[in-house]
């Protein structure tokens, strides 16, 4: 046989490992995923380490609460769920939700916490830098009034800003000014974005897809971070008044940080 035509087979037997090897390897891929069931519940999609969970469901004036350790392992569908796609975690909150004695809106929403989630969260706004990243995209508006909140700053006592959709408008609040800052005017739903609340020195900067939207002056102590799909609608004002009427939002990304 000559040196080419060893050469030849040679290179087909490498070609062939290869194509074996090509196979075989998203299928081990695939074992190794569903082995470790990161799809099962929401805690393997997000670090909810320090976070605690309200749901719209439970008793009038005292919605579920799912806290640490048993958050862990818990999903609600289709509350609080991983998504269909296995890539972030779905919120949803119909109008006709359980809501909590201080609010009449419905939530599905994670409650920032500490010490391994068995402290609530309160930090001050004039003492070190604190930081929440998040990257969601708003899936479903209620009917009627179409307003969803996705993420906010909280302190004792009320909102200090969110980032909030009403219709196809993205706002960021400040206080009871739900127009403060117009981020854009054509969000469409599933757009997936990025915001940023970044508290030091008595000031809050909040930031759209990396780019600074507004500056507000916040002293107040007892703040925390919450997250997910706080509708801003009920059965008084938005119809059907049923499970198939609800604001759903979408959660990537989300990182606490304190400095």
């Amino acid at each position: 046989m000559s040196r080419t035509r060893k050469r030849t087979l040679t290179m087909a037997g490498v070609a062939a490992l290869s194509a074996v090897a090509a196979l075989t390897a998203p299928l081990a891929t695939a074992g190794t995923a569903t082995a470790a069931a990161p799809c099962d519940y929401p805690a393997q999609q997000l670090n909810l380490t320090n976070w605690k969970e309200t749901l719209p469901t439970g008793s009038s004036g005292s919605p579920t609460e799912i806290k640490q350790p048993a958050l862990a392992t818990f999903s609600s569908s289709p509350w609080f769920t991983v998504n269909s796609k296995c890539t972030g975690v779905q919120f949803r909150s119909a109008v006709n939700g359980v809501t909590t004695s201080g609010s009449s809106y419905p939530r599905s929403e994670l409650r920032e916490m500490a010490d391994n989630g068995t402290e609530n969260a309160a930090w001050s706004a004039t003492s070190g830098t604190h930081t929440m990243t998040f990257r969601e995209a708003f899936n479903k508006l209620p009917n009627d009034k179409p307003h969803v909140v996705g993420a906010q700053i909280h302190d004792g006592d009320d909102d200090v800003t969110v980032f909030r959709l009403e219709g196809t408008s993205l706002y960021i609040t400040k206080g009871d000014d739900t127009h403060h800052k117009l981020v854009t005017s054509n969000y469409q739903l599933n757009t997936v974005f990025e915001g940023k609340f970044v508290v030091s020195g008595g000031k809050i900067k909040v930031y759209y897809n990396g780019v600074l939207q507004t500056t507000i002056s916040h002293t107040a102590s007892g703040n925390y971070f919450k997250a997910g799909a706080y509708t801003q609608a009920n059965c008084g004002n938005s119809s059907p008044c049923s499970s198939t009427n609800y604001g759903q939002v979408t959660v990537y990304k989300l990182q606490v940080a304190h400095s």
